[in-house]
């Protein structure tokens, strides 16, 4: 009887760790699987190129935008009180020539990273942080996006400091961000988008994304 027990005991083990519930990553975006389930084009002004693409050793999404905007949302219910860090890698092949992401004729950005808490049918409720690779704005700045408002704040993580070619991996506590940025706590976010866009300032880019998984530390 008792190695019945134990054998259901570790029968019962098994399944909790098994369990994503209880797993130390939370996957959002499996890239380097070849996989791009779950996620849907969402377009602005023309549509920006994204293919999985193999680079060397690493399979990735490759982003390509010529005077287009568009992006890729994937609607994603994601506890952030228990995995509140996001993690990803991204890299860019070149610049935009903007000085001032400030405004809506400079709104544009080699690649970004949204993370969405949706107001539902009040969409005065939506809030957005977007973590961007800037240009002319310096690393660590934070300002209201030019079209959305307070609504979408930005936060510069790369600048024009950071090389081109090269893959810089970051990890943010989207809990504490989203506190600190609205004033407001937030239990959960319901999206994950990226976006790589040259729309208002009628360029052209290119930029790598590696995997996203949210994380319990």
């Amino acid at each position: 009887m008792l190695g019945k027990f134990n054998i259901l005991r570790c029968f019962a083990l098994l399944c909790l760790f098994a369990n994503p519930a209880y797993a130390d990553r939370l996957p959002i975006a499996d890239f380097s699987t070849s996989s791009l389930e779950g996620w849907e084009d969402k377009v602005f002004s023309s549509t920006t190129s994204y293919q999985l693409y193999h680079l060397k050793d690493k399979k990735v999404l490759a982003a390509e935008s010529l005077n287009s905007a568009s992006g890729l949302i994937k609607k994603v219910h994601v506890d952030i009180k228990k995995y509140p860090y996001l993690n990803w890698s991204w890299r860019i092949e070149n610049r935009l020539d903007i000085e001032n992401e400030k405004i809506k004729s400079g709104d544009d950005y080699a690649a970004r990273i949204y993370v969405v808490v949706d107001g539902g049918i009040l969409i005065w409720r939506t809030r957005a942080v977007s973590y961007v690779w800037a240009n002319g704005t310096s690393k660590g700045e934070i300002w209201e996006n030019a079209f959305a408002g307070k609504r979408a704040l930005m936060m510069a993580l790369r600048s024009r400091q950071d090389k081109i070619s090269t893959w810089y991996h970051e990890k943010r506590n989207v809990y504490e961000d989203l506190e600190s940025l609205f004033g407001t706590e937030f239990h959960f976010i319901d999206a994950i988008a990226l976006m790589t866009d040259t729309d208002n300032s009628h360029g052209k880019v290119k930029a790598y994304y590696g995997d996203i998984y949210f994380s319990r530390k």
